[in-house]
């Protein structure tokens, strides 16, 4: 499998995107399209994009940090499809710092697809997971990290905060 990140040194987005490959022990070429002219023309023919971070895995093209479809792509490499809990996520620490409130560490739910698994563990806007299946979740990188090891017949036990409220949401994954 060939994957080839172009990124710039500054793009906070590039970070994620290379902590997050970093965790799953995915090797990358990385291509700075600020010193590298070449790489930039590149990306911009392959792509039609000039924004990063890009992605390209064994030709297919993942513009921005594209979480469930960088992971679509990788886990189709080896036949394990994690499931997707249809919720966008934010690391709730960056969100209630910007508030000037007390710290929270978990997932920030920003968002809920309807008939999503999400939305059948219970999951609404504004909840922050704290909890998968024992495991603390302290951030986004955390909670993909716990549900990418997840498939098909396994239990899911999610712990969440909706205000002062803690949650508790179950099922089985099919």
């Amino acid at each position: 499998m060939e994957i080839v990140v172009y990124s710039t040194p500054t793009c906070g987005y590039c970070h994620q995107l290379k902590r997050f490959l970093a965790q799953r022990g995915v090797n990358y070429t990385e291509r700075d399209v600020s010193a590298d002219p070449a790489a930039a023309a590149e990306m911009v023919q392959k792509t039609g994009q000039r924004g990063v971070p890009v992605t390209v895995i064994d030709g297919q093209a993942v513009v921005g940090f594209d979480r469930a479809r960088l992971e679509h792509l990788l886990d189709g490499r080896n036949g394990h499809h994690p499931p997707s809990l249809g919720v966008s996520v934010a690391d709730a620490s960056k969100f209630v710092a910007k508030s000037g409130g007390i710290p929270l560490f978990g997932a920030l739910v920003g968002g809920v697809r309807s008939g999503s698994l999400g939305e059948r563990i219970g999951l609404m806007q504004g909840d922050i997971i704290t909890e998968v299946n024992l495991r603390p979740v302290r951030n986004v990188d955390e909670l993909g990290q716990v549900m990418s090891g997840l498939g098909r017949g396994s239990r899911l036990v999610m712990v969440f905060r909706r205000g002062a409220e803690e949650y508790r949401g179950e099922t089985v994954l099919q």
